[in-house]
């Protein structure tokens, strides 16, 4: 950002924050604490490692949870487009319905596109291909009361539909740049690409 400013160039930085997923929720319930009180501790650890790191602040830095109207709406166009479908309150990214997912990460097809569903505990839910990946989770009793109202039922979103809703919210249908850990290229930053591309055809 300093390099494009110096530049020149006028930037708008949006810096989201993930205060819900399987690991905020997990977490928050072994520690016997709400949530928010959860998340509102780690944030504030994150923004005092950001500013003695001298990272510029961002233009807006908004929420998974504020941003659940959002994450709803853009489900239901993925699923009316076709590219989603719900299983038992559960909805699923159907990866075969987007033919450049792996652009990215370059994964070679045999690890993408194996039709045996494995349980895994971050994701423990029935799905039509081990590669298709959660948009929505249906609520669970582990969930305590981290749960949302939608059209598929109470439950809550996946990790990576919260950052494509975000980043259209504030920044439009596409953007200019997109940063991340490499640790997040396969499979966060992948399955963004292909709910993000699929919901707009962009």
């Amino acid at each position: 950002r300093r390099v494009l400013e110096t530049d020149g160039l006028k930037t708008y930085h949006a810096r989201n924050l993930t205060d819900v997923d399987d690991k905020t929720i997990r977490q928050s319930q072994e520690e016997g604490v709400p949530l928010d009180e959860f998340t509102t501790r780690w944030t504030k650890r994150f923004r005092e490692d950001c500013r003695a790191l001298k990272l510029l602040p961002p233009h807006v830095e908004p929420s998974a949870v504020g941003h659940i109207p959002e994450q709803i709406a853009l489900i239901e166009k993925l699923v009316g487009r076709g590219k989603a479908y719900e299983v038992d309150g559960s909805v699923y990214f159907n990866v075969g319905s987007f033919d450049g997912y792996g652009c990215l990460s370059r994964l070679a097809e045999r690890e993408i596109t194996t039709s045996t569903a494995v349980r895994e505990n971050s994701d423990e839910y029935d799905r039509d291909s081990a590669a298709d990946f959660a948009l929505w989770k249906a609520r669970r009793p582990e969930d305590g009361e981290n749960y949302w109202t939608s059209p598929w039922g109470e439950g809550r979103p996946g990790w990576h539909i919260e950052c494509s809703a975000i980043c259209m919210k504030h920044l439009g249908e596409s953007f200019d740049l997109h940063s991340g850990g490499v640790d997040l290229v396969f499979p966060h930053h992948e399955n963004e690409i292909a709910q993000s591309r699929c919901a707009h055809g962009t």
